[in-house]
């Protein structure tokens, strides 16, 4: 026994001194991940001189070597799918997500996508590339309100719907940034803060100015559940002015109401250039001096940009002082602490995420399944979808998206080598029998080709693939084809286009005529409903769009999209573009006949609703509905609950959706359905109190399969 304890005497002794060697073995205490967050980030920004904390709170940072910091470049971009940085799996738009109604499948979606994010990330690193797009911060989800189809940005959006934008913008961001107690896998970020949604080119100098009620009810709803549910890691303020002051030199904006009403922790960064905007378009100050200090203390911490390099002189100027600079990095270093920046890889589990996961064959299935999942069946006439493979033995796919990629992506996208246009998908998924013959027909925007016409008298199905992309519709300065800065001025299919369906449909007599649609924003085609046998609106649908438009067309898949958006029947249904009351504007407060209505979508199915009940369970409501399907065709529904106030005392939405559930059922199969509802779906803000209430009183609940079919009504007093 002797012998025994001075060797495990010797053994704790050389364990201790292994334990100080490690805890050592950093060169500054901020390096160090077994000290707490909050001391590490107190280390660095004490050993930092003002010229490098200014430098850390640009989105371009550079590498400050005497600390053995590298320089990180925050600027990155994943709407749907890693953008801009080259290979990486290509999910369906924004918009098109929205239409799945399955916020279930948008987090498996985000998840996927910070799967890619990571391995480029890592990859890039061990090159020894840190430049832009290959960071962990993304600006990523646009959760806008799209309040006008005129707007090009709109594409990027979850739709009309607040409750609709708030699930799959919670959905998105959870995805995204992971589950670990410790670490984010990427970091997200609620743009653009907040009013803004067109137009484009007058952005950078527009002062929106809702009601204060429109403000609370539709254009902050989605910011504040993402914050306080969601839990997101950046907020971006917008280009415009809101009720005078820039969005992001707004106090009451990003302090009262960010900071103090919702408890927002992470950080906030501007729209790129946006504080240019506050001296030379907004007026508001005279010099890039100002407006850094004027977003500084107004609680900007990263800049898109470079007037933050104006931020020490501003301090010599007295126009802020270097404890404010102090309290306004912090939160931007948290998020650096939080991606795992300033550790050891070994310490970050997403670091092992190998690069084998970019756009891997799940990946390249699951955004087969969005995109299925995302296509709207508009209309269906006497059941012409889906075609017969055996008896359609020549099909023309024609039209000025057939074969073109562009209407695959959208805006803000990456690239694979896996992108499907239509045409593609109609040949592979044809009968090998089958003849399928192409002709593009007619250019997006003008008359100079129509051809086609002898092939669709001979063919037995003509499939017209019409539309627009994000050369036509989208951001300022990116919309190459469009002199409107990326908005549209009339809603519908370009004319041409439209008398392009004419004409072929004078050469088909009665054989199928389906035309399919893409783009990313509601279209006003009433023209096209008269003369199509079936109508697809495809969005921008992704690699596997194609192959998803094929499907469908043959009956492979059975279409179960639904609009996220009101499609109305022509731009005069519509206020003022830069208007910002939501009055006339959506299903909410829209009181005229919509062409197609929020929600809607046809199937090969059908569905019956029957046995409804609505109780009370604590502070919640329970909705149980029974949804059968009655065709001999498996399909997927999308159970939809809308609410309005019987005899409101004050100014009310027509309807708002308050639950929404995507089940599927088997030909015949009858399924049970449970949709519980927090009564604060129901709340409006009372402009004197200044706070949300429920007004008390007689509540109507309409269950249905969109906003206008809704067989279902029940009562609830609250």
């Amino acid at each position: 026994m002797r012998r025994i304890l001075p060797i495990i005497l010797l053994i704790l002794i050389f364990s201790c001194q292994e334990k100080q060697k490690q805890e050592t073995s950093y060169n500054y205490p901020f390096q160090n991940p077994k000290l707490l967050m909050d001391d590490r980030i107190d280390d660095l920004i004490s050993r930092l001189t003002i010229e490098e904390k200014t430098s850390l709170m640009l989105y371009n940072s550079a590498a400050i070597e005497r600390l053995g910091i590298p320089q990180y470049n925050w600027w990155n971009e994943c709407l749907h799918g890693v953008g801009r940085a080259g290979n990486a799996t290509v999910f369906p738009q924004a918009i098109g997500m929205a239409a799945t109604f399955d916020d279930d499948l948008i987090f498996r979606v985000s998840s996927a996508i910070s799967d890619e994010a990571r391995a480029k990330h890592h990859a890039a690193v061990r090159m020894g590339n840190r430049e832009q797009y290959v960071g962990l911060s993304f600006w990523t989800p646009n959760i806008n309100i799209f309040r006008d189809p005129r707007w090009g940005r709109g594409q990027e959006t979850y739709g009309e719907d607040p409750y609709l934008t708030s699930r799959m913008g919670i959905a998105f961001v959870k995805g995204l940034q992971g589950d670990d107690p410790k670490y984010l896998k990427a970091s997200a970020c609620a743009k653009h803060y907040v009013v803004h949604s067109g137009p484009e080119k007058i952005r950078h100098h527009f002062n929106a100015v809702p009601s204060e009620r429109d403000f609370r009810e539709s254009y902050l709803p989605g910011f504040e559940a993402l914050v306080k549910e969601g839990h997101v890691e950046a907020v971006m303020c917008a280009y415009n002015r809101t009720y005078d002051k820039p969005c992001c030199g707004s106090e009451y904006l990003l302090n009262d109401i960010l900071r103090k009403e919702w408890d927002f922790k992470g950080h906030i960064v501007s729209d790129c250039w946006a504080l240019d905007d506050f001296w030379l378009r907004h007026k508001v100050v005279d010099t890039q001096v100002e407006a850094a200090a004027m977003a500084a203390k107004s609680g900007v911490n990263l800049n898109c940009g470079y007037i933050y390099k104006y931020l020490p002189e501003a301090v010599e100027k007295g126009l802020i002082t270097e404890a404010t600079i102090d309290s306004i990095l912090r939160p931007l270093l948290k998020t650096r602490f939080k991606l795992g920046l300033f550790d050891p890889n070994e310490l970050v589990s997403f670091s092992n995420i190998p690069p084998d996961m970019i756009n891997n064959e799940e990946n390249q299935q699951l955004a087969y399944e969005v995109a299925k999942k995302s296509i709207v069946l508009l209309k269906n006439e006497n059941h012409i979808l889906p075609l017969d493979k055996k008896s359609t033995k020549t099909i023309l796919v024609a039209g000025p998206t057939a074969m073109d990629v562009n209407c695959l992506v959208g805006n803000y996208t990456g690239y694979s080598g896996h992108l499907t246009t239509i045409l593609e998908g109609m040949v592979d998924r044809a009968d090998p029998g089958a003849v399928v013959e192409y002709n593009q027909g007619v250019l997006f925007h003008n008359d100079s080709l129509f051809q086609g016409f002898w092939q669709a008298g001979r063919a037995d199905a003509v499939v017209l693939c019409l539309g627009i992309n994000s050369l036509f519709e989208g951001e300022e300065g990116d919309a190459m084809m469009n002199p409107h800065g990326g908005d549209r001025v009339n809603i519908g299919l370009p004319p041409n286009q439209v008398e392009y369906v004419k004409r072929i449909r004078e050469k088909m007599k009665e054989k199928p005529l389906i035309v399919v649609i893409t783009g990313g924003s509601a279209m006003a085609i009433p023209e096209i409903d008269s003369i199509a046998d079936a109508v697809l609106f495809a969005w921008y649908p992704g690699e596997a769009g194609g192959f998803a438009v094929a499907d469908i067309i043959f009956g492979d898949v059975n279409p179960s999209g639904r609009l996220p958006v009101t499609f109305y029947k022509s731009v005069n249904d519509l206020p003022d573009f830069e208007d910002y009351s939501m009055e006339r504007r959506t299903y909410r407060y829209f009181e005229g006949e919509p062409l197609y209505p929020f929600g809607f979508g046809l199937s090969y199915s059908s569905f019956e609703y029957s046995d409804a009940s609505v109780s009370k369970n604590g502070d919640k409501i329970e909705l149980q509905i029974t949804i059968k399907n009655s065709v001999d065709f498996d399909g997927d529904e999308v159970v939809q609950v809308y609410a309005r106030k019987v005899e409101p005392q004050y100014w009310r939405p027509v309807k708002q959706m308050i639950g929404f559930k995507r089940l599927s059922l088997k030909s015949g199969e009858s399924k049970s359905v449970t949709i519980t509802v927090d009564p604060k779906q129901l709340q409006y803000w009372d402009v004197e109190t200044k706070q949300y209430r429920v007004e008390p009183g007689e509540y109507e609940l309409m269950v249905g399969g969109s906003s206008n079919d809704l067989p279902l009504n029940l009562n609830i007093i609250l």
